[in-house]
């Protein structure tokens, strides 16, 4: 069974970072791109990043561009999302989601196996 399972989550102050992780299990994480998106209150769920499935390929939303960045290890089975300079209007519940083949999109049209989710908060 595919399973997603977010962490590195937590509070941390505006100017702060954080690492995110996202480990995959129940298939090869390889065939997969990764999509990273994020849902704070009151808002709909916006894509922040993806990487494809290589790794060769890699887009970000142009809030975060300069600051996030999206990695993968693929032997194992985890991908990352660095986040540096962190700002108030970062904090979300930030969730992956996996997309069959190479073609990374911001949307989440195609992700069809998602994670749970882990809460990013940024205040003072």
């Amino acid at each position: 069974q595919l399973q997603l399972v977010e962490s590195g989550g937590g509070l941390v102050q505006p100017g702060g970072s954080l690492r995110l992780s996202c480990a995959a299990s129940g298939f090869t994480l390889g065939d997969y791109t990764i999509g990273w998106f994020r849902q704070a209150p009151g808002k709909e769920r916006e894509g922040v990043s993806c990487i494809n499935n290589s790794g060769r390929v890699t887009k970000y939303a142009d809030s975060v561009a300069g600051r996030f960045t999206v990695s993968r290890d693929n032997a194992k089975n985890t991908v990352y999302l660095q986040m540096n300079s962190l700002k108030p209007e970062d904090t979300a519940v930030y969730y992956c989601a996996a997309r069959v083949g190479f073609v990374c999109v911001m949307g989440p049209q195609g992700y069809n196996d998602w994670g749970q989710g882990t809460q990013v908060t940024v205040s003072s």
